[in-house]
């Protein structure tokens, strides 16, 4: 068994703490970020919780070759996921989620996605969910202390156990109808987020996004409001401050400018720059650009 704890000061540090999933992370709310990672290897199980005080875009791929149980505490629901499964969403400011990565040679099976048709990504609530997430919560808290008192192999088998009873006990917590608006509003939104990502150089347009998505400025809207509670026009913003705030931490100040990142990032009023960006990093751009590491 090992456990370790990582505190993070960026989400690209938060982004990077865990192996095997394919992720981009962009800071979504003002303050400076204070995120937390515990991790824990037991032998083709993993269980980590993750902590972050903004909110926070995710982008995400799941691990291949294994099923994922993820408890979303600030909503006490359960998340299927498999190496299928790929979304974008933002979470809550004060997020904490807890996760059960489960090999599927442990679960006898080769590939989980028709097994979970239906299921991944839909919220799955139940009070076994809210139950276990803040045992396991509580539980790897107690590891990071002492694993003396523990089995690994003991640990492993009961976490396998408890999260298949847990999946037994859920149902989706929305009817049908509200269901598929969901699906499609995340469906529209991860579009688009693969769009931006594979392009992360290119400045989108709102018209641009719902061109690629295939849907009218009006259902983009929609769809990022309801998905994500954020305009288009708001979430392209956002980006781009993201995208600027990577730029000044890997720039050298003897070879450039904030004034040149900030066009570079399309933002042509300095100083609406300088504002906006410390805003939601609590520091000036400036500052930023010195202390590169």
């Amino acid at each position: 068994m090992s456990i370790k704890v990582l505190h993070t000061s960026d989400v690209e540090q938060q982004r990077t703490a865990i192996a095997g999933w394919e992720q981009h992370y962009a800071q979504m709310s003002a303050g400076r970020f204070q995120g937390r990672i515990t991790h824990a290897e037991l032998g083709g199980v993993v269980a980590y919780e993750e902590r972050m005080n903004t909110r926070v875009e995710q982008f995400f791929q799941a691990p291949a070759n294994a099923l994922v149980f993820s408890f979303d505490m600030s909503g006490n629901t359960l998340y299927l996921l498999d190496s299928q499964s790929r979304n974008t969403w933002i979470t809550p400011e004060n997020y904490r989620e807890v996760a059960v990565v489960i090999d599927l040679e442990r679960l006898g099976m080769r590939c989980a996605s028709e097994a979970l048709e239906g299921l991944s990504l839909t919220p799955l609530k139940s009070p076994q969910a809210q139950l276990f997430g803040s045992w396991l919560s509580n539980l790897l808290g107690r590891l990071i202390t002492s694993t003396d008192a523990l089995q690994p192999a003991n640990l492993a088998a009961q976490l396998v156990e408890d999260c298949l009873f847990v999946l037994e006990c859920s149902l989706p917590n929305e009817n049908r109808r509200q269901q598929q608006r969901l699906t499609l509003s995340r469906q529209i939104v991860n579009r688009v987020c693969e769009l931006s990502n594979a392009y992360p150089e290119d400045n989108f347009t709102t018209l641009q996004l719902a061109q690629a998505a295939g849907v009218s400025i009006r259902q983009l809207q929609q769809a990022f409001i309801q998905y994500n509670g954020l305009a288009p026009s708001a979430w392209l913003r956002m980006r781009r401050l993201n995208a600027a705030h990577r730029d000044l931490q890997q720039a050298s100040p003897a070879h450039t400018t904030v004034a040149e990142i900030a066009m570079r990032r399309s933002f042509w009023h300095l100083g609406r720059f300088a504002e906006s960006y410390r805003k939601l990093f609590n520091e000036q751009p400036n500052y930023t650009l010195q202390r590169r590491p």
